[in-house]
């Protein structure tokens, strides 16, 4: 069975949300507290409403105890957001991700139980300046504060040596789970696997032993 979603805040960020759910099939219920965006959204989500979702009397007649999942995409409100949060949980929300606006936000929202913290802004800025900071470096996804997942293309450098010769675990802590090699994908390869030119490797690991990879291998 698909989960059942609802997302509070239709905003850039909780409208995207909306419309990428909508477009899988999966039921979304929206909530905002502007009018506009609420009938906007009447036309994507399988339902919508208005409505403050600090009040818990509101959240109640929305049936959200209902949902499997509930995404907090309030904006600058960080007030409606901790308390929204704090509902939701008293509850029984199963599951609720909410933005963050800041560190402070996000240790708040933390300590009342939220199963999931995003910091879009912060971590899209991430992704961006780790792309632009190394030419080898295709995309970026932040696992942790300090583990992440690298697309990497493979230069002239470690091309033509097969990962056993590469050593890149022992000497790197880092492990290649994946080659994309144009239109193929070899998932788990194997350690006799020659690199080519131009192969992009799906790389996993610290973000220390990432930089260190790119600074020293990849250099």
């Amino acid at each position: 069975m698909k989960k059942s979603f609802a997302v509070i805040g239709l905003g850039r960020f909780g409208g995207s949300i909306c419309r990428t759910l909508t477009e899988e099939g999966i039921e979304v219920l929206a909530i905002d507290k502007n009018e506009e965006r609420v009938n906007e959204y009447s036309m994507i989500a399988s339902h919508a409403a208005v409505g403050d979702t600090t009040d818990e009397a509101v959240l109640k007649s929305l049936g959200i105890r209902n949902f499997d999942h509930v995404i907090v995409a309030i904006g600058d409100d960080i007030q409606s957001s901790i308390l929204t949060t704090l509902i939701l949980k008293e509850l029984g929300v199963p599951n609720i991700t909410v933005k963050a606006q800041n560190d402070y936000h996000e240790k708040v929202l933390r300590k009342i139980g939220a199963d999931q913290v995003v910091h879009p802004e912060r971590d899209m800025g991430r992704r961006i300046a780790n792309n632009l900071a190394s030419n080898n470096v295709l995309d970026y996804l932040e696992l942790s504060d300090d583990h992440s997942i690298v697309e990497i293309v493979a230069n002239g450098k470690i091309a033509e040596h097969t990962i056993m010769d590469l050593d890149i675990r022992k000497k790197y802590g880092l492990n290649i789970v994946a080659i994309k090699r144009g239109e193929e994908l070899i998932v788990s390869p194997q350690a006799k696997e020659t690199l080519r030119v131009n192969d992009v490797l799906v790389v996993i690991g610290s973000d220390v032993d990432i930089d260190r990879f790119g600074k020293k291998a990849m250099a």
